[in-house]
């Protein structure tokens, strides 16, 4: 499993010869400038909530890739309404695609088109697949709900939002790495604008006081699990 960082909460998945993109948001970020869109390949792209800075390439993306787009409900329906192959699921569920399985579990946050079309509740995804497993947190307070992800599946990486004021913050991050019993983290949702710029070197330390390990990439930086 490969796992690149497109900047924001973008990351982009390749596993089992699949290509699955969670939430890009590329071209409105100035620090994404170097990501060329067309050059992104998506069999499947997913949706934690409706947000902008969550979805403003979907359709660009999905149009000339064909990707089927999955997501709660009213997300994947909205798409799904436009023409777009879609995939809907809701909270508790899971799926199993050609690349392995997805559950959707919960997030606190709020989720409304830019249109302003009601956007359900928020989500996180457990994906399953090659023998690791990742958790997707998406834009989430700190939950006691993580909690009963272990209780299922055994994670290899949590994907966690870091960067305060809209989502977690590094300390809030570092208990939901204990509610979740994962000690590897990548960090997202981090110095995209003001409001969320974070201190890497202290983010780190925080991090491995508490022994673990925190990964925060480059825009274009990838991992293998």
């Amino acid at each position: 499993m490969k796992i690149k960082f497109y900047g924001h909460a973008c990351i982009g998945i390749e596993v089992s010869g699949k290509h699955i993109l969670v939430d890009p948001f590329i071209t409105g970020n100035p620090k994404a400038a170097h990501i060329d869109i067309n050059a992104i390949n998506a069999d499947y792209i997913l949706l934690t909530h409706a947000h902008q800075d969550h979805i403003l390439d979907v359709e660009a993306i999905a149009t000339r890739t064909n990707a089927t787009i999955v997501s709660t409900y009213e997300v994947a329906t909205y798409y799904g309404n436009k023409g777009f192959n879609y995939h809907p699921m809701n909270h508790g569920g899971s799926w199993k695609f050609d690349f392995g399985r997805v559950k959707v579990v919960n997030a606190i946050h709020s989720s409304s088109f830019p249109d302003g079309t009601y956007g359900g509740n928020p989500a996180g995804f457990v994906i399953e697949g090659e023998h690791k497993n990742i958790y997707i947190s998406g834009d989430t307070a700190l939950t006691m709900d993580m909690k009963l992800i272990p209780m299922r599946t055994k994670l290899d990486l949590a994907i966690l939002s870091i960067g305060n004021n809209f989502t977690m913050d590094v300390e809030d991050a570092i208990i939901a790495s204990d509610f979740v019993d994962c000690d590897k983290i990548l960090g997202v949702h981090f110095d995209t604008f003001g409001y969320i710029e974070i201190n890497h070197d202290e983010a780190k330390k925080k991090f491995f006081d508490a022994g673990k390990d925190l990964m925060l990439l480059d825009i274009g930086q990838s991992i293998s699990l």
